[in-house]
Parts: structure tokens; C-alpha cells; sequence
């Protein structure tokens, strides 16, 4: 019954397709009502559809736009102002003349933008006349001529709040495709910098581009992005999320993406100077960038305008506060359960008298601190920054003095999960996959004790280094272990050691492309 529900959806959506296919690819007419039929068919008399009917030396013509997404002044002055001027008409000697040879007045001698496209087919109008190109149709002629007008508003640059950096640029993306490409053109100039714009999303029809070093990109990476990206299936693209799942590897269940996301162009800059491809987004301020190893996680911008001593200071922290935050809560569990004499004595004390004062169990206690943790987490990221005090205050005093005086959570598990909770904080990037492992250790050292900390933390290291993505290993260049591309893992060294060997990504030991 559901082989056969699923060929019915497979051959509805195919028959879906080649229906958008056919009507996608019908040229335009040489008439003009049937061309503004159609536009407004489309639109369904949409309130934003702006459709301006004019002369054009005698001759019926029409500006199709979408309000708000133009600059008005540029249109009014370099395009209505231009193509309506009599006079200029009259100097050209156009009146007499054919359709055609109008529009070609109208294109080489009346406007001139810089973005100005002659289209042939309603798909690629609709395109345009969504993106804020002003649409001139003539009366006779069977193409379009776009002109770039855009002028809607867009967020000014600000540092992203989710990747802080002392050093480095205050500049972070925004949803502006255009504005984000030319912030990572400001600073690789190469003429080898090469961006390639592909339209996702059978609804939005939403703009996305490739960017990367044709110089330093493998050609057989970016020929699997593309393949991978046209089969994204999906109406509307809202989030970078929508996207990364059809990059990752085919039947890929780990918990750990093997797709990076960033709101810096000064990271992603530096990831596409090591060969790597960013994949841009209109509408979102934050780049995907492919392929993306487990020990990037563990790095961020700050590291390369430290001083080596400290940055690795640094990067030996995040290692430690990882293990920390996945694996302190189920150790704590397993020993006070199973293993209570490998406390010291003075904390052992400690530790049953306060279990003891408590109705849980030491699992259940500690669980019950993790959710609660959780749903105050999330209520401060989700309520108006105007509440958000209101939530630190009450979260004090649910997880706080109040819970221990009340009898129902122990000091010591409540300070076990706070500093947990701090550590998961210094590697934000894994936060997600932190959280769920830590809840399976807490559970697993609460049943099995020690040895179930350490069948699911092999586990965990065997789903790590199995993974990989466009042939590149996951842990590279720990396992498979590469002397030279440890210089930038556990420790950071001085940039005399870095800039000596080029760093592709390709170039990285086990891959196989």
C-alpha cells in the first residue's frame, strides 16, 4: 500500500514538473495585452504589481514593476523620464520605424544601465521583475528589455552577535545576496574568485550562489555541490537549514554536520582561500561553506591574530571544555550510582548528604536539572529582550539556592550540570549535538555505569571518524593522521609554520576524490 501511495506522489510531482517546464519555457508574445494579461494573471492583481502604459514614438508600450523593490528616482529619471522624452524621439527619427527597431533604439541610444538584459521568455521576466529590474514591453515586439533599477531597503553591517571576535572585522553578512558577495570580493580580489548563481526553491524562486577559487577548489567538488543543490526539492527556502541536509552525505546519520555555517566574511574568506566552496543565500545573512572538518569547530577567527602561545592555550580549552560538557554529567551519574568509593572521602560526605536529602534518584536529579536548564535556555533566546531579565531572574531562582533549600535538587548535581552548561557555551557550534550526547551519557552512566560511558563515547568516535563528505574524512587530519596538518589543530602555530605548505582541502591524507 505504500509503494503504491508513493508512486502516485512520483508521478503526480514528475507530471507537476514537465507542466512547469512547458509553461516555463513559453517565449514571449508580440503583443502587448497578451503580455500584461499575462503578467497579471500571474500576480493575480496584486496590490505591488505596478503596470505604467505609455507611448513610445506613437507606438503602445508598457514599464512592469514590483513596488518596493526599485529605487524610485533611478526609474523615474533614467527610465520613464528617457523613454517618454518626444523630443529626443523626434532627433532619433524613430517615428516611422518598425517594432524592432524601436526596442534597439530604445536599448543602445535611449537607456543604458549597467544590469540591462533583453529576455525571450516569461520565466526569465517573472525572474527579473521579482528581483527589482524594470520590465519595458513594446507593442509588436516579442522580448523584453530589463533594466536594474533595484533600490529596496537592506540591513546595515553590523558585527554578528553570534560569532564575536576581538580582533577581527565588524562587519558581518546580511540578507542582501549582493551586498555579501561583494564584501567577500572586497577582500579576494583574485580575478580567479568566481561566483556561479543557481534558483532554488520551486515557490521562492530564491537566489543562490557558489563562491569559490577556481584556482584552489577541486572541479569534482563543485561538480557534486551543483548536483547535490539541484536536488533540492523544496517549495520556499526560509533558513540556511533548508539547504545544508542535501549537502551532507547520502544516508548520513551522525550527529556531527559535515556542512559550516558563518556570518563572517572574514572566516569564509579564509575557508575559500583553502579551496573550499561558500554557498550564498539571498534573504539569509548566514553562508554555508563545504566541505567542513570536525576540528573547525574547535576554531574561529581570533586564533590567527593571537599570539600562537595563546591561541593554542585557547584551542586546548575548547577540546577539554567538549569532553567536559558531554561526558562530566555521566560520569558524575555512573560513580555516585555504581562506583561511590572513587570519591575523595571529604566529597563523598558531601555528595550523600545531599542525595540523601533529596526524593530522586542521582540519574533522575540530574536529568530533571538538564531539562530545566533547557526550557529557561530557550524561553531567554525566545522572549523580547525587554523580558529577558525577567527570565534570568526567575531561572536564579528555580536553579539556584531556592531548589537546594526546597530539598528537591543537591548542591553538588546542581554544580555539576552549571558548569556543564558553561562549558557547552565555549564551542557554540556544537551545542546541538553537545545537548544529545549529554543527555545518552547521563542515561547510559545511570544504567550501565563506567562501561556504558565508554561503549557509547567508542561509538561516538567510530561514527566520527567513519563520516565523511565529498571523499574527505571527517576527523582529517587526526585520523588519518598528518603530521603536518596538526600544526592548526590541538595547537595553533606561528604563521612563518602555517603560510609554508599550501593548505588545500583536498589535499588532506585518506581523501579520495
Amino acid at each position: 500500500m505504500f509503494d503504491f501511495f508513493k508512486k502516485i506522489s512520483k508521478h503526480y510531482m514528475q507530471d507537476s514538473r514537465d507542466h512547469i517546464d512547458r509553461t516555463e519555457k513559453i517565449r514571449i508574445s508580440s503583443s502587448l495585452d497578451k503580455i500584461l494579461d499575462f503578467f497579471r494573471n500571474e500576480f493575480d492583481q496584486s496590490a505591488d504589481l505596478v503596470v505604467r502604459e505609455i507611448r513610445i514614438a506613437n507606438l503602445k508600450a508598457a514599464v512592469i514593476i514590483v513596488d518596493g523593490l526599485i529605487d524610485k528616482n533611478t526609474f523615474s529619471i533614467n527610465v520613464l523620464k528617457v523613454i517618454m522624452n518626444k523630443k529626443f524621439l523626434n532627433d532619433l527619427n524613430v517615428s516611422n520605424q518598425t517594432p524592432e527597431k524601436i526596442f534597439e533604439t530604445m536599448r543602445d541610444d535611449l537607456v543604458a544601465f549597467p544590469d540591462q538584459i533583453e529576455v525571450f521568455t516569461y520565466e526569465d521576466a517573472l525572474n527579473l521583475v521579482t528581483c527589482g529590474f524594470a520590465l519595458v514591453a513594446l507593442d509588436g515586439s516579442d522580448k523584453i528589455l530589463a533594466l536594474g533599477v533595484q533600490g529596496y531597503f537592506v540591513r546595515g553591517l553590523a558585527e554578528p552577535t553570534a560569532e564575536k571576535s576581538q580582533r577581527g572585522c565588524r562587519e558581518g553578512f546580511i540578507e542582501a545576496i549582493r551586498v555579501n558577495m561583494t564584501m567577500i570580493r572586497r577582500r579576494i580580489r583574485s580575478p580567479k574568485l568566481k561566483f556561479e548563481n543557481l534558483i532554488l526553491g520551486s515557490i521562492s524562486q530564491t537566489y543562490v550562489s557558489m563562491c569559490y577559487l577556481t584556482s584552489m577548489a577541486d572541479t569534482k567538488i563543485i561538480e557534486e555541490i551543483k548536483k547535490r543543490l539541484s536536488s533540492v526539492d523544496i517549495e520556499t527556502i526560509t533558513t540556511a537549514g533548508c539547504i545544508s541536509p542535501f549537502l551532507e552525505a547520502e544516508n548520513d546519520l551522525s550527529l556531527f554536520s559535515s556542512v559550516g555555517f558563518s556570518e563572517r566574511p572574514d572566516t569564509v574568506c579564509g575557508k575559500i582561500s583553502e579551496g573550499r566552496v561558500a554557498i550564498l543565500i539571498d534573504g539569509i545573512p548566514t553562508v554555508l561553506i563545504v566541505p567542513y572538518l570536525f576540528v573547525e569547530n574547535f576554531q574561529n577567527i581570533d586564533d590567527y591574530a593571537l599570539r600562537p602561545y595563546f591561541a593554542s592555550f585557547n584551542r586546548i580549552l575548547k577540546f577539554f571544555s567538549f569532553l567536559v560538557s558531554i561526558l562530566l554529567p555521566g560520569m558524575y551519574v555512573a560513580l555516585g550510582t555504581f562506583n561511590p568509593e572513587l570519591f575523595p572521602g571529604e566529597i563523598l560526605n558531601k555528595i550523600a548528604l545531599a542525595t540523601g536529602s533529596t526524593p530522586f534518584s542521582m540519574m533522575t536529579e540530574t536529568l530533571l536539572i538538564h531539562f530545566i536548564y533547557e526550557v529557561v535556555r530557550e524561553a531567554g533566546l525566545r522572549l523580547p529582550q525587554t523580558l529577558a531579565h525577567a527570565v534570568s531572574i526567575v531561572g536564579g531562582l528555580v536553579i539556584g539556592q531556592t531548589a537546594i533549600d526546597s530539598g528537591l535538587i543537591g548542591g553538588p548535581t546542581l554544580m555539576i550540570v552549571a558548569l556543564t552548561a558553561i562549558s557547552s557555551y565555549v564551542i557554540p557550534n556544537l551545542y546541538e549535538p553537545i545537548t544529545f550526547l549529554r543527555l545518552i551519557f547521563i542515561i547510559s552512566g545511570g544504567i550501565l555505569g563506567i562501561w556504558g560511558i565508554m561503549m557509547f563515547f567508542t561509538a561516538m568516535l567510530i561514527n566520527i571518524c567513519s563520516k565523511t563528505n565529498f571523499g574527505i574524512p571527517f576527523t582529517a587530519p587526526i585520523a588519518p593522521f598528518d603530521i603536518f596538518g596538526m600544526r592548526d589543530v590541538f595547537l595553533r602555530f606561528s604563521w612563518k609554520i602555517l603560510s609554508k605548505k599550501e593548505n588545500n582541502i583536498q589535499s588532506m591524507p585518506g581523501t579520495k576524490i
